[in-house]
């Protein structure tokens, strides 16, 4: 059950309240902390001054960095009082305030009402709503399907107290953020979930639970006879190994009032397991790769959102799946793959088979003529080696897009870090027999020679590839992030669809 969050504006607060949260920023001059949204304070049974003392903060070890906290004493029978950081300067960026959100619902307890005060006269009140609607929802997610006691809860609501100026604003954010989250959550949950009981068939079947029914929004689900008579040859090919048939997901988002909207297309890839097939990979390589299929659950589940949120947009989303086996009929180390755009990829390490299917779902892309491609994949380790585990690879062949996308990445606190597709390494993908391969130049470059594979299949049409292979999962539970499958993308496509709004 997802965190319930309300908007109250007022001074007052409800005897039902068990945690009261206040923001706090860094002061200048050596004075303690500076509370924010200290109005209503009085529930906690004490009047707080404008600046926290600097040496209880030092005691404490809190200096009020975005994200920190620290409990204050409460009174008899009064509720838990948590100070929680936001940082320095004049600008809070929205991110800060996701951060502050998830730092109070961790810190709040267990059951009962959080309230979290905040400032008077917000410079973008629906932002901030939607920030820490975000934020705190995402903090209290859990995945236990498949444990017999349910994972530890936190508190069950949180209100968000307001000024009555604001409250209007505030509580538009938090259905924006509610709606944001929730697909989130929904792609956390895809890609959590055990491969044997997401197979391709499995996954298709579930995101049509989820689109049936949606206003101006559409779905269809290719089986392995459509994928051959569309002559998807990468698909067909990585899942070859596998007794579990591919399928390839096809859904559309299309504005009521859209005929002239910009149409975007993203593309996610699908590899529910992924073995390496006969390139095998070891066995610790293996535990995590139920996430190989994180970019198809981060573009299904933003499709998901665009009727709740009215993007300005016509987005198609497609998602070719499949698992990575080494089953007897698996594609072998120097095999030739024919695409759907006609070109052919020499096969020499079975397990960089995402960009094999990418390219399929790209060549599917071009021809719809959009004005703009991105697609996301958990495509390579030497992305983490580049970036680690917390930004994302960013790639273009158009940099008013790239600067786009980086921009909505920025609002959605979802890093991302611009790489090059250097020319003078186009001939790490040349291949003897056929018109590439693909594996690039051994130890060298291998996020940019699987980019420049897939540009091959991008036509004219701008595009932007992100690699997610580091931030894609999380080896721990810390601020909104839970362990396992973060949902990463999701929020970065829902600015980017906004962002052509105007919004």
């Amino acid at each position: 059950m997802a965190l319930a969050v309300a908007v109250e504006s007022g001074d007052a607060l409800g005897p039902e309240v068990t945690a009261i949260g206040l923001p706090a920023v860094v002061a200048d001059g050596g004075e303690g902390p500076i509370l924010l949204g200290s109005s209503g304070s009085g529930a906690a049974g004490r009047d707080l001054p404008e600046h926290l003392d600097a040496a209880w903060c030092e005691q404490q070890g809190f200096a009020a960095k975005p994200g920190q906290t620290a409990t204050l004493e409460s009174s008899p029978g009064g509720p838990k009082v948590v100070i929680v950081g936001l940082g320095s300067g004049e600008q809070i960026g929205l991110e800060r305030w996701r951060r502050a959100a998830a730092a109070f619902v961790r810190s709040a307890g267990r059951g009962g009402v959080g309230a979290l005060l905040l400032p008077p006269d917000l410079v973008d009140p629906a932002g901030v709503g939607a920030a820490l609607t975000e934020g705190a929802v995402l903090a209290a997610y859990r995945f236990g399907v498949y444990q017999g006691t349910a994972p530890p809860a936190g508190i069950d609501r949180l209100v968000l107290r307001c000024g009555d100026e604001d409250a209007a604003a505030v509580t538009e954010g938090v259905r924006r953020g509610e709606t944001t989250a929730d697909a989130v959550c929904f792609a956390r949950d895809l890609i959590n979930t055990a491969p044997s009981d997401l197979t391709p068939t499995r996954l298709a079947e579930r995101v049509v639970e989820r689109l049936a029914g949606l206003a101006d929004t559409s779905v269809e689900v290719w089986d392995e006879s459509r994928i051959e008579h569309e002559r998807l040859g990468g698909l067909l090919g990585v899942a070859r190994g596998s007794t579990e048939p591919p399928r390839l997901i096809w859904a559309e988002y299309r504005p009521p009032a859209g005929d002239g909207a910009p149409h975007i297309v993203i593309v996610g890839k699908g590899i529910t397991f992924d073995s390496g097939g006969l390139s095998l990979k070891t066995a610790e390589g293996m535990t995590t790769m139920k996430t190989d299929m994180s970019g198809a659950a981060a573009v299904l589940a933003a499709l998901s959102a665009c009727a709740a949120l009215a993007v300005p947009v016509r987005v198609t989303a497609i998602a070719p799946c499949t698992e990575n086996m080494p089953g007897g009929r698996a594609i072998k180390p120097g095999d030739v793959l024919t695409a759907r755009n006609g070109a052919t990829i020499e096969v020499l390490n079975t397990d960089a088979e995402g960009r094999l299917v990418l390219a399929d779902g790209l060549s599917l892309a071009v021809e719809l003529a959009p004005d703009a491609i991105i697609d996301l994949a958990t495509l390579t380790g030497a992305a983490v080696v580049a970036l680690g585990r917390s930004i994302g690879c960013l790639f273009s062949s158009d940099d008013a897009l790239a600067d786009r996308v980086r921009a909505a990445s920025e609002r959605a606190g979802e890093a991302l870090w611009p790489m090059p597709l250097p020319e003078e390494y186009a001939d790490h993908i040349d291949s003897d027999i056929a018109d590439m391969k693909n594996t690039g130049a051994a130890g060298q470059a291998g996020s940019i020679s699987a980019a420049l594979l897939l540009a091959r299949f991008t036509g004219d049409v701008p595009w932007v590839h992100l690699d997610i292979a580091g931030p894609a999962r999380s080896a721990e539970s810390s601020g909104y992030l839970t362990k396992g499958g973060t949902g990463f993308g999701v929020r970065t496509l829902l600015e980017v669809f906004a962002s052509y709004g105007g919004g």
